[in-house]
């Protein structure tokens, strides 16, 4: 009957297409043609303006229309640059990994020990109720926690497991990477436990009467089955971590840095083309990396 259906929707569209003298071939292009114009004004053409940007000269007070390639060559020549990128690689690759193992067992807790579709709902609304509040306050709630003063030296303290208060909680590379982790282990979860929810149950079922033991259908079936929601989430945390310079200056207390961040400063100093040349190198970099994901993962069949 669907196929019916869609079969006479789209002999109607035809007719409909020939009615107005467009040909048919045609009638798919006009339907596409909003969503483009869209896509075209709020995405493409930001982009495009940050390339044509990125190319201009600038002083302390305006900036000057040109084609000059000194923004990439002063960001590229700088090893200031190399080390804030190998800096932000390394929150990336840090926080990319502790969210895919965190996001997994939650995602695989929620999908095969919670019997009741409702309870699972409950619980998975649990895990989305921080997401009410913006992420800021989120990440500053880390403060009193993780402070020199905090709930957590005050704790140890008094429990005399330390003698005085540890300093690398807070103001640290511990505390942005812990921060990263709480704001975007979600992000990890949803995809993940998605796809685990579609996995047939009757191949558990198949496996274990092979003999396999509960290990070996985690490896062997669960694991390989979770491939596309483990590269979906993983594209969400990797462009967001890249992108995210509020958690670097805030919870590392200004001593550690990020591109995102020496962006942010670049435009704060009105330096609006080396900004735009740092994005449009960023933008390569988590393309790459976005690539290589769905290299190695092929996430169309969650799409």
């Amino acid at each position: 009957m669907a196929t019916i259906a869609s079969s006479d929707a789209e002999q109607e569209t035809q007719k409909a297409g020939r009615g107005i003298g467009v040909p048919a071939w045609a009638v798919a292009y006009l339907q596409a043609t909003p969503l483009f114009l869209i896509l075209g004004f709020f995405f493409l053409l930001p982009i495009a303006m940050i390339g044509i940007v990125s190319f201009w000269d600038y002083d302390f007070a305006s900036l000057y229309p040109a084609f000059l390639t000194t923004n990439y060559t002063d960001t590229l020549g700088s090893w200031v640059t190399w080390k804030t990128y190998l800096n932000t690689l390394k929150f990336t690759v840090i926080v990319w990994g502790l969210t895919l193992f965190i996001g997994f067992w939650v995602a695989y807790f929620l999908a095969f020990h919670i019997r009741r579709t409702s309870t699972q709902m409950i619980l998975f609304l649990v895990c989305t109720v921080p997401f009410m509040t913006s992420n800021i306050i989120r990440m500053i709630s880390w403060i009193p926690v993780l402070g020199r003063n905090g709930l957590v030296n005050s704790t140890l303290i008094e429990m005399g497991i330390i003698p005085q208060p540890i300093e690398w909680l807070l103001y640290s590379d511990f505390a942005v990477v812990l921060a990263m982790v709480h704001l975007y282990t979600l992000f990890m979860v949803t995809p993940i436990f998605n796809t685990l929810m579609r996995i047939d149950r009757s191949l558990f079922e198949a496996a274990r009467d092979a003999g396999a033991s509960g290990w070996q259908v985690l490896w062997n079936v669960v694991l390989p089955l979770a491939k596309p929601g483990m590269a979906i989430g993983s594209i969400f945390v990797v462009t967001l971590v890249m992108a995210d310079f509020s958690t670097v200056q805030v919870m590392s207390g200004g001593q550690s840095a990020s591109i995102a961040l020496m962006m942010k400063n670049q435009m704060s100093l009105l330096q609006y083309p080396a900004a735009a040349a740092n994005a449009v190198v960023l933008l390569i970099v988590v393309l790459l990396m976005v690539a290589a994901i769905l290299r190695i993962v092929d996430i169309r069949k969650e799409l």
